[in-house]
């Protein structure tokens, strides 16, 4: 029986918790979903950024993944403030560079 009112009371604090988070985003202006693909989208800004190094080595199915996967991390970057994103900015702005690149170079060979 005890570990029964543990466990609900455990719960009840998860539940509380994920309220307050859900509540704080709400009151910072923001949808949940959309601080969800923000979480998502700086996980693969780490990846994009290792790729800006060097993506002049790129073949061309790379750079077409590159492309579409920065756009996807722009969007999701531009639907929250930023100032949740101050700490990333100059990897932001580095994928963005290589992104405007790619695009001239791929614009120009058209």
């Amino acid at each position: 029986m005890g570990i029964l009112i543990i466990i609900y009371i455990l719960l009840f604090v998860i539940f509380f918790l994920i309220a307050i988070a859900v509540a704080q985003i709400k009151l910072a202006g923001m949808n949940v979903k959309d601080f969800w693909s923000f979480v998502e989208a700086n996980q693969v800004l780490d990846k994009l950024y290792l790729f800006a190094k060097k993506y002049q080595s790129l073949d061309v199915r790379e750079q077409l993944i590159f492309l579409k996967e920065a756009e996807r991390v722009f969007d999701a970057f531009d639907k929250v403030p930023s100032i949740l994103w101050e700490e990333d900015y100059q990897k932001y702005m580095e994928v963005l560079n290589t992104y405007k690149d790619i695009k001239m170079l791929r614009w120009a060979s058209n």
